[in-house]
């Protein structure tokens, strides 16, 4: 077995590595593929995916995993650390002739253990319904390819809405949808809603409701792919052009802009708490972009190759007090304190938010995040405070100290609890609202408000501008002082066109836009590991472990420190599994 220590051979596949957390280490019996377990050769094949989804039932196994490996869809139970995989029995599988599965997403708001919903993108850019519990196609939306021919990068369910979804196409489009419409037989017309820098939105014109609701047209070249705040309220872009633009979803208002070091951007994620986004891609870097003020606040150089996903870990992403003997909450905040682990609903993005909002209190933070890449190495990071309130010069050294201070909190944060120390005795770790099985709480409304408005015409849609925005006006003073003069939170009237012509690079350097490699910190990982042979395209935090998958086809599990049992095995054959089609 391959050790955490350095090996003689530069290609040798770590199983295990540790952290100041203790040990990860790979679970062989946990591992998920094809059924046959041959490696997939991907040559010219889309990346593999990975999306999960908890059913919620009695049993305690709710767990649900769905992945594309080629022209091939699967859908498991996921055992995780607890049980080995049991590849001969997919609870459904799907093979497509002509076109390839991109990307997919559940519905975690309308999942039960009787039915599921599930979305995929294809290459050719259809996009997909399915109940793999039921076997039922649904729905085939974009069937024709009359709204838009290129190949499907992302698509994610609106968060707290149980029918509207996003599409975003290499075209550098994105489109709206509604599973309730038909896609129409004719090709769909458009009427300007909103322009911006680089960025138009359309509504489109019918006599009747129908899809898509909107189209985004977003940059320059592919949108690889885009990511919704922790409370809904935020959509962030990553653009072939190298852009990450960040627009309000409601009134679709550009709130920032980042340009990265060079080459496209490839994957985004959000901190639990919404006040930092991470970018990844062509450059080999990733970026730390704040929310708050619209700027690059640290850079991180750790892989060889492009990084393909960045995501952040809420369960090690910790808020400590500085004095925790101190309590200045109510009973019932102390009872929150004790027992936060075992609500779900006192999520990290919870405890951030009430570190941000007690400003008497000195606190500190760590945001822990990873990376994978096609150098098939994993990467993990820690945002301490030294970058993230700088009281002394830059420094490239990696360091633990504590934040000292506080901004204030994001839009739709409800904090109600607080952790205290854990470096001798961790509490139990809550789930966050930015995993895929949490639901969004304070999204309902919205959703609600934006399926009226949107069925009611351009003229309705504009009220979606007026969604509640007021507690965000002291942060957009804030973030004006540290943005170029042409980014700005509401549309300029000078700018009448989506602008197609390419930024320079060399005007964007040493901007606020993109920073010079000496301007702003620069992290070292706290790990780099090679994992897999072939080119990462998956990395997902649970609570009790660290899923990763490459292009040939195998999903991995990482059982975090303390979270590894003997795993009881289900005994299945080594030969070819079931052919559910």
């Amino acid at each position: 077995m391959a050790t955490e220590g350095g090996g003689k051979e530069m290609n040798e596949i770590k199983t295990q590595f540790t952290t100041r957390e203790g040990l990860y280490k790979l679970l062989p019996h946990s591992e998920y593929s094809r059924p046959n377990r041959v490696p997939f050769n991907s040559q010219g094949s889309n990346p593999v995916r990975v999306s999960f989804v908890n059913l919620n039932d009695q049993s305690g196994n709710g767990d649900r995993l769905c992945f594309n490996v080629g022209r091939e869809l699967y859908f498991y139970i996921y055992k995780g650390v607890r049980k080995a995989a049991d590849l001969s029995k997919p609870i459904d599988k799907r093979i497509y002739k002509g076109t390839q599965p991109t990307c997919h997403d559940f519905n975690h708001l309308t999942a039960t253990a009787e039915s599921v919903s599930l979305l995929v993108g294809f290459s050719a850019g259809q996009v997909q319904l399915i109940d793999p519990i039921k076997k039922e196609t649904s729905k085939l939306f974009n069937e024709e390819r009359l709204i838009d021919k290129s190949r499907v990068t992302c698509v994610k369910w609106v968060p707290g809405s149980e029918s509207l979804f996003l599409v975003a196409h290499s075209s550098g489009n994105m489109y709206l949808y509604n599973v309730e419409h038909t896609c129409g037989t004719t090709a769909p017309h458009y009427q300007l809603l909103k322009q911006g820098e680089s960025f138009a939105v359309h509504t489109c014109k019918s006599k009747s409701t129908r899809n898509p609701l909107l189209k985004w047209t977003v940059g320059e070249g592919a949108l690889n792919e885009f990511a919704f705040s922790p409370d809904g309220k935020f959509l962030a872009c990553v653009s072939q052009d190298g852009f990450l633009r960040v627009f309000s979803f409601d009134s679709v208002e550009l709130h920032g802009t980042m340009k990265s070091y060079f080459g496209g951007l490839l994957c985004v994620c959000w901190s639990p708490d919404g006040k930092y986004i991470v970018t990844g891609g062509e450059d080999d870097l990733v970026t730390v972009w704040s929310f708050v003020d619209c700027r690059v606040i640290a850079r991180g150089h750790g892989h060889k190759s492009w990084v393909s996903v960045v995501a952040f870990d809420p369960y090690t992403t910790s808020v400590e007090e500085s004095d925790p003997m101190e309590f200045s909450g109510s009973d019932e905040d102390f009872q929150d304190l004790l027992h936060f682990g075992r609500d779900r609903a006192n999520s990290t993005q919870s405890r951030l938010s009430k570190r941000n909002s007690t400003d008497s209190r000195p606190v500190s933070v760590t945001y822990r995040f990873g990376s994978v890449g096609q150098d098939t190495q994993l990467c993990l990071w820690d945002l301490t405070e030294d970058i993230l309130f700088p009281h002394q010069p830059l420094s490239r050294a990696r360091t633990h100290t504590n934040v000292m201070n506080a901004t204030s909190p994001p839009a739709g944060s409800n904090g109600n609890s607080v952790t205290t120390p854990g470096n001798s005795v961790p509490p139990p770790l809550p789930r966050s609202n930015s995993l895929p099985h949490s639901a969004v709480s304070n999204a309902g409304s919205k959703s609600s408000v934006m399926d009226g408005a949107i069925a009611s015409g351009v003229s309705k849609f504009a009220t979606l501008s007026l969604h509640d925005r007021k507690e965000r006006h002291h942060e957009k003073d804030h973030k004006r002082n540290h943005s170029m003069g042409h980014i700005s939170s509401k549309s300029s009237d000078k700018l009448n066109l989506v602008t197609k012509t390419k930024t320079d690079p060399a005007k964007t350097l040493g901007t606020p836009l993109c920073p010079r490699m000496e301007d702003v910190p620069l992290l070292e990982p706290l790990i780099c590991k090679k994992i897999a042979h072939e080119r990462l395209t998956v990395l997902i935090f649970l609570e009790d472990c660290i899923v990763t998958a490459c292009q040939e086809g195998f999903i991995c599990t990482w059982g975090r420190p303390g979270k590894v049992g003997s795993l009881s095995s289900p005994g299945q054959a080594s030969s070819p599994g079931g052919t559910i089609v």
